[in-house]
């Protein structure tokens, strides 16, 4: 699934997800309500950016 465009939200395409966050395995196919399906242990999971940590960077650097 490299490289797979995500579906049905009409969202620009991004990255594909390659492992299923439960079981591991590869077998993910994606849903056309949004998000993607695990064919191994039948989950059905969306993955979703909250944005960016402020500040994080600098506190890093103080170190």
């Amino acid at each position: 699934m490299t490289g797979a465009p995500s579906t049905g939200s009409g969202h620009s395409t991004r990255q594909a997800v390659l492992y299923c966050p439960y079981c591991s395995e590869e077998t993910l196919f994606p849903r056309e309500e949004g998000g993607w399906e695990c064919r191994s242990c039948l989950r059905a999971f969306s993955v979703s950016f909250l944005g960016l940590v402020p500040g994080r960077r600098d506190a890093q650097e103080e170190r």
